[in-house]
C-alpha cells in the first residue's frame, strides 16, 4: 500500500510524507534529522513520542500521483510553515 502519512511531534510540529515500503512498524519519516532535533533538548528527546497518522492511501498509486497527493497535504496542513512543520519542499509561501 502506498500512503501519505503525518508525523506530529511533541512540540505540535507536523512533518508529512510518502511511504511505498507498506511496512506499519519500520518507517516513522524522512524529514530533515537536524532541523527536527535542533527542537528539542537533550533531556526532551530521552522521552519522546510521535504520533503516525495515515491521510491518504491507494494501492496503485503511481510514484507521480503519490508525489502529487504528498505536496497537496503538505501546503493543506501547512507543515512546510516553519512555524507549523517540517517540511521544507514544497517552499512556504505566505
Amino acid at each position: 500500500m502506498k500512503v501519505v502519512y503525518k508525523i506530529t511531534y511533541p512540540n505540535g510540529k507536523i512533518y508529512i510524507g510518502q511511504d511505498v515500503t507498506d511496512s506499519f512498524m519500520t518507517y516513522f519519516g524522512s524529514g530533515n534529522k537536524d532541523y527536527i532535533q535542533s527542537d528539542f533538548t537533550w533531556e526532551q528527546m530521552q522521552n519522546f513520542s510521535i504520533k503516525k497518522e495515515i491521510l491518504w492511501a491507494k494501492e496503485d498509486a503511481t510514484p507521480a500521483e503519490l508525489t502529487e497527493k504528498e505536496n497537496e497535504l503538505i501546503i493543506k496542513h501547512g507543515s512546510n510553515n516553519p512555524l507549523k512543520g517540517y517540511n521544507l519542499i514544497p517552499k512556504y509561501k505566505e
